[in-house]
């Protein structure tokens, strides 16, 4: 099958649960979480939860565990928690969890992220993958960072990538 094939036979709207990743943000302040979910319902998609944790790893791991064992749930996308400081966990996580790795992903999030903010976008460690039958997808936390995520690389393909990680 081609790709517009493979698009055509792919879920148009996809049930996504959103986890921000941070010790300091709240529901008020939770600009790049908010943000994504606004852009996902844009597109027809259902939020069908979504929450704050801390940037701590066994609690960010019981969150993303909990979600990937939830039948309804077909895509948990993460925001915050992917750069370089001793408190950025998400990377680990993630990655750990991850089954199926999609590489280009980060390769491509990073090399858009060049064009807008220069050499600074290397400090990104976004990823994203398949995890028991589930997409699971992982941005940074700011509000320009997942525009550009979502816009340029998940909204475009997430139904695909739900088709074929259900395969």
């Amino acid at each position: 099958m081609s790709h517009r094939e493979h698009h055509a036979a792919s879920p148009a709207h996809v049930r996504c649960y959103v986890l921000t990743i941070s010790d300091t943000r709240t529901e008020e302040n939770d600009t790049g979480g908010r943000l994504l979910r606004h852009l996902l319902a844009g597109e027809g998609h259902d939020v069908i939860g979504h929450a704050i944790v801390p940037d701590d790893t066994a609690t960010l791991r019981a969150a993303i565990e909990q979600q990937l064992d939830a039948a309804e749930v077909q895509a948990i996308i993460t925001t915050g928690g992917t750069g370089i400081s001793r408190r950025d966990g998400a990377y680990e996580v993630v990655s750990t969890l991850i089954e199926k790795r999609i590489d280009g992903f980060g390769e491509l999030f990073r090399a858009l992220s060049f064009e807008e903010i220069g050499p600074a976008a290397m400090l990104s460690r976004v990823c994203a993958g398949g995890a028991r039958g589930t997409v699971l997808i992982s941005l940074p936390g700011s509000e320009n960072a997942v525009r550009l995520g979502m816009t340029r690389l998940v909204i475009p393909e997430l139904g695909h990538m739900v088709r074929e990680v259900t395969r």
